[in-house]
């Protein structure tokens, strides 16, 4: 019996996947439950497992677009599957993994993308590249002797590939920012002495209860809930000539994945202690980089939070999530001096940024909620905490 399998829907919204990644080859013997693709749409990187076990015939290829019910691949289950051929076939998922991440077994050592094309490009055999860090770069490909007789001096490349279905749709929606929106930022700064104060004294006391440290996403997440119920405006959107209002916030948190950002959301944020907000982001960030996040976990959001300061950015004007009215973007922490009753002291300050949708929130509620969301981390213990820290931090 031959079993034809067919793009499944992600979600109610997605129509349409890529082939990202084939983890099996054409003709392999596969397992039922068995991962044998990734596949890409506009929101997440999904999984396709195999829904029996067979021999497989592929019948697309890598960077396809495929619409949901199409089919993707055949599964003869009348081949018979014995204990070597899964073992086989398991081997040559991993080799095709490890083919893309390092050049050997017996040596962890990664390739950049661009080392990898130029490489094949030129016939460089990788096991043959010596190189003194653990990542094979583009310098060191073009440093050694290539094979069969070609030139090394010649430096200059040209790599052409197509852009990824997730990373299409964020610049479909950054162009769309731009053109249908009024979007104007401004900016504050915020003195970040308490917070670390609060840190050095219970983050080890945090982590042993909660399992999770006590970072800063915590207080500036619940600020900005302390800030969106006192500007409703800068928590609702546009839908046509209606304005929706939420009298909830879903807060959208950008986070750096394989497959470039996304912003996962964390869920009722304004009812979640510091610990639950730790812990969830925690968990959304993990399931980015593994790629394993779903798109119930990718979906909605009332506003959105960005962290440019983790890569050591001092200010920016983030860019509306759409269809959001508002973001806020953070920065690094630099100690700088400022005048502190009539003294010059060093303290750890950061840029804090704020782009809005001029077409329903007006300056004065912009600033107001800025102002709101940077009283928060200025003074956590009473405004966030109720001066009662321990308690705040699960810690009695």
């Amino acid at each position: 019996m031959v079993l034809e399998m067919k793009i499944p829907s992600p979600g109610e919204s997605i129509t349409e996947v890529e082939i990202s990644q084939w983890l099996v080859k054409d003709g392999d013997v596969v397992r039922k439950d068995q991962t044998i693709a990734e596949l890409d749409s506009d929101k997440a990187t999904l999984d396709l497992p195999a829904e029996a076990s067979g021999k497989i015939t592929l019948k697309a290829h890598e960077g396809d677009s495929m619409s949901v019910g199409d089919i993707v691949c055949l599964i003869d289950t009348s081949e018979s599957i014995t204990e070597i051929e899964t073992d086989e076939t398991e081997s040559n998922i991993e080799s095709i993994k490890e083919e893309k991440t390092q050049i050997t077994q017996s040596e962890n050592i990664s390739v950049t993308p661009l080392a990898r094309n130029i490489a094949s490009e030129k016939g460089i055999d990788l096991n043959e590249i010596k190189t003194e860090g653990q990542k094979i770069t583009k310098d060191d490909v073009l440093k050694a002797v290539p094979a069969m007789g070609a030139s090394s001096d010649d430096s200059r490349s040209e790599i052409k590939e197509k852009l990824s279905m997730l990373r299409r749709k964020v610049s479909e929606r950054l162009v769309s920012v731009k053109n249908e929106t009024a979007m104007l930022t401004t900016f504050n700064e915020a003195d970040l002495s308490n917070i670390f104060e609060i840190r050095k004294k219970y983050k080890e006391a945090f982590l042993q209860r909660h399992g999770v440290s006590l970072g800063f996403m915590s207080f500036f997440t619940l600020s900005v809930t302390r800030a969106l119920e006192l500007y409703p405006d800068v928590n609702s959107m546009i839908d046509g000539e209606e304005k929706i209002s939420y009298n909830y916030s879903d807060i959208s948190i950008a986070v750096s994945g394989p497959k470039g950002l996304m912003t996962p959301v964390l869920r009722n944020a304004q009812k979640l202690s510091f610990s639950s907000v730790e812990q969830e982001i925690k968990r959304l960030a993990d399931s980015v980089r593994n790629k394993t996040i779903t798109v119930d976990d990718l979906t909605g959001g009332t506003f959105t939070i960005s962290n440019g300061g983790v890569f050591g950015s001092m200010l920016s004007t983030p860019i509306i999530n759409p269809p959001q009215s508002g973001i806020l973007g953070m920065h690094n922490i630099i100690q700088r001096p400022v005048a502190v009753g009539g003294k010059v002291e060093i303290r750890p300050m950061m840029y804090l940024a704020l782009s809005y949708d001029h077409r329903i929130i007006d300056g004065n509620q912009s600033v107001g909620f800025l102002i709101a969301v940077k009283e928060g981390v200025e003074d956590p213990e009473n405004i966030l905490m109720d001066g009662k820290i321990e308690k705040s931090l699960g810690l009695t």
